[in-house]
């Protein structure tokens, strides 16, 4: 999960995380996330947590100094960098998933993307798309395939949805690269 350290400017983006935490552990799904107590990100592990779901969470060292480690979670890794906790998220995830956030939630999505067209994985990338939020980064992506720039196939590695059920159950049905 990537998402946040702000709850943004919207009551539908703090009510789209607690949707898609009672999601998760509902239908038996952890949660490998930034490890954050702060914004979205606690939003969703704190519902995740409450419904007696998993919730592990990957922090920098750093980060975890300025005490925003969430100290309530099932599993807590803190690591040097920034570049090993994306790498310890992408090992330990079955799939990815964005919700609104700034320039740090889009850096990591677009990685894992990234990875997944490269093929060093085959696990599903999706945007929950709460209020438009990612309307403009869409048509975006759908220029590039226009321009030339990115495949189809390729843009379409990337699943968005404004509901955080049907967006998981479109995760779940995701076909691996080959058939893509």
């Amino acid at each position: 999960m990537f998402c946040g350290s702000h709850r943004g400017g919207q009551d539908a983006y703090t009510a789209a995380a607690r949707a898609l935490g009672a999601s998760l552990a509902s239908a038996g799904i952890g949660l490998v996330y930034g490890g954050g107590n702060v914004g979205l990100m606690a939003e969703i592990a704190d519902t995740v947590l409450a419904a007696k779901g998993e919730v592990i969470g990957v922090i920098p060292e750093e980060l975890a100094k300025r005490e925003l480690a969430h100290d309530g979670l099932d599993a807590l890794h803190i690591v040097g960098s920034m570049h090993e906790r994306k790498a310890m998220m992408a090992n330990l995830s079955d799939a990815f998933i964005a919700m609104p956030g700034g320039l740090g939630t889009l850096e990591e999505i677009f990685e894992v993307l990234a990875w997944r067209q490269l093929k060093f994985h085959d696990k599903p990338c999706g945007l929950l798309n709460i209020e438009g939020y990612y309307d403009d980064l869409l048509s975006f992506l759908d220029g590039a395939v226009s321009q030339g720039f990115l495949y189809g196939k390729h843009r379409n590695l990337l699943i968005a949805d404004s509901d955080a059920e049907r967006l998981l159950h479109s995760l779940e049905a995701c076909a691996p690269m080959e058939n893509q």
